[in-house]
C-alpha cells in the first residue's frame, strides 16, 4: 500500500498532530501483529462525540464549484485526511474491501458539512458521500475539531485511486486531495479471504500437440462463479477465443482452452462473476517470439511488402540483402522503421536474397519472404561482348525492367567500396518467347572495360532501378582466362567475421554463365 500524504502547515495544530501521529503508529503496529486489516460489521458514517451527524446524498452539482471562503474562513480549515483499507466478511461469501477515510477539520459557522470523493484511476469511475452537521452542532461547536469516518467506500483489491476532500459549500482552495493504492493478493490477509484473488490460484498446463491450455480452477468456501478465456494482451486483453464460465457447483473444475497458434502476448484471462471484478492475466508463452516474425504479406498489385505485429513489440525493422548463401544480411538504406506498429514498404522487389530483418533488445531475426520459387526473379549473369575487350553484363526479366550497375572493390572491412554507376542500356522484348524468361534474349545489357571487370578484389553489382528497394545481384573475382571461359564467384560476407568469401564456382553453358543450385 503506497499513499501520498498532505498533511497541515498551520502552527497552532502540529503539536497535536505529532500525538496523532504516535497514536496512530501505535495502533498500526499492533494492528499490524493481529490482523493485517481491521474488520467492519457493517459500512457507515461516525462523528466526533458531541456531534450530530448524517448521511447525505449529494444531488447538487454545483457543489463542483468553489466559492471564495469568508475572511474568518482559514484555508487550513481542513487539518488531515488518511485513508486506510478495511474488511468486511460474511461467512458463505467470503470478505470484502472498503476504503475507510478519516477527516479532520475545525468546524467554521460557514460549514455545513464534508464531501468525500474516490475516483479509480484506472477507470475515471468516481464515487462521493456527503455528511452534514446539524444545525444544533454548528452553533455549540464552532472552533471545535471534528473528526469523521467514511467506511462505505467499496474498492477492489490492487485499485489504484485518487481521494478528494472537500467542504461543503465547496469553498475554493479548501481541498485536500491524496492518491491510494489498495492492497493485493500479495498481501496475506487479502490473498487468503478475497475471492477474486482466488483466480490467481488457477493451475494450467499447456498442450501444445493439442494447441490446448487446460485450466483447473480451484474450490474455495463462497467462490462465485468464474470466467476464463485466453486474449490478446495490448493495451487490453483482446478476445482470442469465447469466454468459458465455471459456476460454482459444476462437477467438473477443469477447462481446455483451445488455440491456434503460441504468441507471446497470448494470455490466460479469469475473473469472478462479481460487478467490477479485477481480471488476471497470465502469459504461458512470453518466449515464443518466433511466430511474430511470419505475418510478412506480399501484394503482387501494389508490389508493397508488409508486416504487422500480432503482440506489442519493441524494435526496429529494416530491409536488408545477403551477398551469398549464410552471409550477413546487409541493410538497405532508409528501410529502417519502427516495430510497434504495421509496416509496409512500396515497390519492392522480389528477389531471393532480398529480406527482413526484426532487431529487438533480445536479438535479431532475419525472414526472406521471396525465397519460394513462385515469385518472379529477374538474373544477371557475365558475357563476352562482340568486342573482347569488354564483358557484357546482361539482365534477363519475365517484365521490361530498368537496371544499373556499378563496379566494387572488396577491402578488409565490409561494405565493399562501390563506384562508377553504369546505365544499363534496354532491349526490345523477344518477339517470340520460350516460355522461360532466362532463355530469352537479355532485356538490358551494360559493356564494361574487361582491365576494369577481371581482377581479383573486383565484385560487379546489378539491380533494378525501377523499383524503391532492390536487392543486387553481386558477380566476384571474374577469373578472364583464355579458351572464352569466365570463373565468377559470388562474394558473400561470414556471418561472424562479416567480411566477404567465395562461393560455388559457375560453369560456362554456351557463352552464358549460369549459377548452379
Amino acid at each position: 500500500m503506497r499513499t501520498h500524504m498532505h498533511t497541515p502547515r498551520s502552527g497552532g495544530h502540529r503539536a497535536m498532530l505529532a500525538r496523532w501521529a504516535v497514536t496512530l503508529l501505535s495502533l498500526t503496529w499492533s494492528t499490524y501483529h493481529s490482523l493485517a486489516i481491521p474488520r467492519v460489521t457493517e459500512c457507515g458514517l461516525s462523528c466526533s462525540q458531541g456531534f450530530t451527524c448524517r448521511n447525505h446524498v449529494n444531488r447538487n452539482v454545483f457543489n463542483s464549484f468553489c466559492r471564495q471562503p469568508p475572511p474568518s474562513m482559514s484555508r487550513s480549515v481542513l487539518e488531515a485526511l488518511m485513508l486506510s483499507t478495511v474488511m468486511k466478511c460474511a461467512p458463505q461469501d467470503g470478505c470484502s474491501l472498503l476504503l475507510r477515510v478519516h477527516a479532520s477539520l475545525t468546524l467554521h459557522e460557514s460549514l455545513r458539512g464534508l464531501e468525500a470523493c474516490s475516483m479509480s484511476l484506472d477507470t475515471q469511475e468516481t464515487h462521493c458521500h456527503s455528511m452534514r452537521v446539524s444545525r444544533a452542532s454548528r452553533r455549540q461547536q464552532v472552533g471545535q475539531q471534528l473528526q469523521v469516518h467514511f467506511n462505505c467506500f467499496e474498492v477492489s483489491m490492487a485499485q489504484s485511486l485518487y481521494i478528494t476532500l472537500r467542504t461543503v459549500p465547496h469553498f475554493c482552495g479548501v481541498q485536500l486531495n491524496q492518491q491510494y493504492n489498495v492492497e493485493d493478493c500479495r498481501d496475506e490477509d487479502v490473498g487468503r479471504n478475497v475471492p477474486d484473488c482466488f483466480a490467481e490460484k488457477l493451475s494450467y498446463w499447456v498442450d501444445r500437440s493439442r494447441k490446448v491450455v487446460l485450466v483447473q480452477v480451484p474450490e474455495a468456501p463462497g467462490s462465485p462463479d468464474y470466467y476464463l478465456r485466453l486474449c490478446l494482451k495490448w493495451f487490453t486483453c483482446e478476445d482470442a477465443g469465447e469466454p468459458v464460465q465455471v459456476t460454482a457447483n459444476s462437477v467438473s473444475r477443469m477447462v481446455s482452452l483451445p488455440y491456434s497458434q503460441e504468441m507471446p502476448c497470448l494470455c490466460l484471462e479469469s475473473w469472478p462473476a462479481t460487478p467490477d471484478a479485477v481480471r488476471t492475466q497470465t502469459c504461458p508463452f512470453e518466449d515464443d517470439t518466433e511466430a511474430l516474425w511470419d505475418a510478412i504479406h506480399y501484394h503482387p498489385g501494389s508490389q508493397a511488402l508488409s508486416w504487422e505485429p500480432a503482440c506489442p513489440v519493441s524494435g526496429h525493422v529494416s530491409l536488408c540483402w545477403r551477398p551469398g548463401p549464410g552471409a550477413h544480411c546487409l541493410e538497405l538504406e532508409n528501410s529502417d522503421r519502427p516495430a510497434h506498429r504495421r509496416v509496409q514498404y512500396s515497390l519492392v522487389d522480389t528477389q531471393p536474397q532480398l529480406c527482413l530483418k526484426f532487431s529487438t533488445s533480445l536479438g535479431f531475426w532475419v525472414r526472406c519472404p521471396f525465397e519460394q520459387p513462385r515469385f518472379p526473379a529477374w538474373k544477371m549473369t557475365i558475357q563476352w561482348a562482340p568486342s573482347r575487350a569488354h564483358l557484357r553484363v546482361a539482365f534477363f526479366s519475365p517484365s521490361p525492367t530498368s537496371f544499373q550497375v556499378r563496379l566494387c572493390h572488396r577491402r578488409k572491412m565490409w561494405p565493399l567500396a562501390c563506384h562508377q554507376k553504369l546505365q544499363a542500356t534496354p532491349l526490345p522484348p523477344a518477339s517470340v518467347s520460350r516460355g522461360d524468361f532466362t532463355t530469352d534474349p537479355p532485356v538490358a545489357f551494360v559493356d564494361i572495360p574487361r582491365d576494369e571487370a577481371c581482377g581479383p578484389d573486383t565484385c560487379i553489382q546489378g539491380w533494378r532501378t525501377d523499383m524503391h528497394f532492390s536487392a543486387p545481384q553481386q558477380l566476384c573475382n571474374l577469373q578472364c582466362g583464355t579458351h572464352h571461359v569466365l570463373w565468377p564467384t559470388f562474394a558473400h560476407a561470414a556471418a561472424e567475421a562479416q567480411t566477404p568469401g567465395t562461393s560455388d564456382l559457375t560453369e560456362l553453358h554456351g557463352r552464358e554463365l549460369r549459377v548452379k543450385k
